[in-house]
């Protein structure tokens, strides 16, 4: 794996350039520590501490949303999540409030995050530490042998992790025949789930993702993002709960929920002549959603038509409702309705639809401050994902710059993604690089030879050409 050179890795410049703030002000820090110690407490709050949850994050993380814990029922399963409650320690339109609406969500770089939440919250009171108890918001979901929810109920509790792990580490256990006991069924619901997605007709793309990594020395590596079966079947758990909230909302007519419009048939139709051009087998009475898992991600035809997917997932967006329901009201990705519930600590909008269905499921009317808020946070979270997205992207941009810049002439194995008269997007494969390539007739699905011509780390540009 190439890395960067050990002086390289500031990204200073990055920051400013997004005008990214570098900490709360006075009296949002005053704020946080007042909050830690006299929270809001709710008239009743369930004692749920004896029940045995874990969390499973990225290793060393701190700001822990979500703690799990499975169990199998005569009928099926009983899936016990709990969720930070971070509208504990935010008082409405208080100053923890007006920032994190700011905000939006926490970003993250390679050299340090932007939270959302002061960390004394975000990595402390708040967050579902090992060992503490917390406050948290308990979904519990039973659903029967199947996979299919068949029961929901939502209140406050008290909750404490007994561990926190992380993915590769549960995967090991998993595949030793040792997992804990409190996600031993985690494997099979979560295969059932991701069989259910794909009868829901959802539309999954699995893009080659680029991770950003330190190293002792103080450089940067880049690498393909590992994605084993855990990441997925915790995935499905907390898009179960998201799935679950939205269905609340939708029958008490008041919320916001997560949309994706249907892909429209061109799109659709430009991907079936890309897969037939691919030389991939799609049968035509198959759906798009059933043609896509059966892909093979290593496949480069794979990698190729994974990039013209995309096309069939555009207009994400935040809809908010109260009173009638909007025209649209579900997410193609997932093939049904969908709400952000499950990561309050990093993204805005999840504190919101959370007391609606808390108002909701304890029959008692939703609070005015979140209603109010309606009409803002669709807004507040586009924007701040357009954000998100453009540094992140300009992070992995920076660390390419980086790494290849004592590379020039050298000569590189990639996959050709798209391609046109004399260009194309690549995928370098070692290190993960996407980059435009010079070339004559290059073919879609294609590995091949190309050699890095140019790299500009100030412009965070790199250039290859067909070797």
């Amino acid at each position: 794996m190439i890395r960067t050179h050990t002086a390289g890795g500031d990204f200073g410049r990055l920051r400013a350039e997004f005008v990214l703030p570098e900490s709360f002000s006075p009296d949002v820090l005053a704020e946080a520590e007042a909050a830690v110690g006299d929270p809001i407490e709710p008239a009743e709050r369930e004692d749920a501490t004896g029940l045995p949850f874990v969390t499973i994050d990225p290793p060393g993380a701190k700001d822990l949303d979500q703690a799990i814990f499975l169990e199998r029922t005569g009928t099926g399963f009983r899936v016990h999540y709990a969720i930070a409650d971070l509208a504990t320690f935010v008082r409405p339109d208080g100053p923890i409030d007006r920032e994190a609406r700011r905000r939006g969500q926490t970003l993250y770089l390679p050299d340090g995050n932007v939270p959302l939440h002061p960390p004394v919250l975000s990595e402390g009171a708040a967050s579902l530490l090992p060992g503490e108890t917390r406050p948290a918001v308990l979904w519990t979901i039973d659903t029967d042998a199947s996979g299919l929810p068949v029961g929901t109920h939502v209140r406050r509790a008290l909750v404490r992790s007994t561990a926190q792990f992380d993915y590769e580490t549960v995967q090991a256990e998993i595949n030793a025949g040792k997992p804990h006991p409190s996600i031993a069924a985690l494997p099979d619901l979560g295969r059932l789930r991701r069989e259910l997605a794909v009868q829901r007709g959802a539309v999954e793309l699995q893009l080659p993702e680029q991770e950003i990594s330190g190293d002792a020395d103080g450089g940067w590596a880049l690498a393909r993002r590992p994605r084993n079966d855990i990441d997925a079947w915790n995935a499905e758990i907390s898009l179960l709960t998201g799935m679950a909230a939205a269905q609340i909302m939708i029958e008490a007519r008041v919320g916001v929920l997560r949309t994706l419009p249907d892909p429209e048939e061109e799109a659709v139709a430009w991907l079936r002549r890309s897969a037939h051009a691919l030389g991939i087998d799609w049968p035509e009475q198959t759906s798009v959603s059933v043609f896509l898992s059966k892909l093979d991600p290593g496949d480069p035809r794979s990698m190729a038509l994974y990039a013209d997917t995309t096309r069939l997932l555009r207009g994400a967006g935040y809809t908010a409702f109260d009173g009638s329901l909007p025209e649209l009201t579900t997410h193609a990705g997932i093939g049904g309705p969908y709400a952000h519930v499950t990561a309050p600590i990093r993204r805005l909008v999840d504190r919101f639809a959370t007391e609606i269905c808390l108002a909701v499921q304890a029959d008692r009317p939703v609070p005015d401050w979140v209603r109010e808020a309606l009409s803002e946070v669709p807004e507040q979270m586009t924007a701040s994902d357009t954000l998100a997205a453009r540094v992140e992207r300009a992070c992995i941009d920076q660390v390419e710059a980086w790494v290849l810049a004592e590379h020039i002439g050298g000569e590189f194995q990639a996959v050709v993604l798209r391609a046109e008269e004399n260009k194309a997007e690549i995928l370098v494969e070692d290190p993960t690089v996407m980059a435009k390539c010079a070339g004559v007739r290059l073919t879609v699905g294609e590995r091949i030879a190309v050699r890095l011509t140019s790299v500009d780390a100030e412009k965070r540009k790199v250039e290859f050409e067909a070797a």
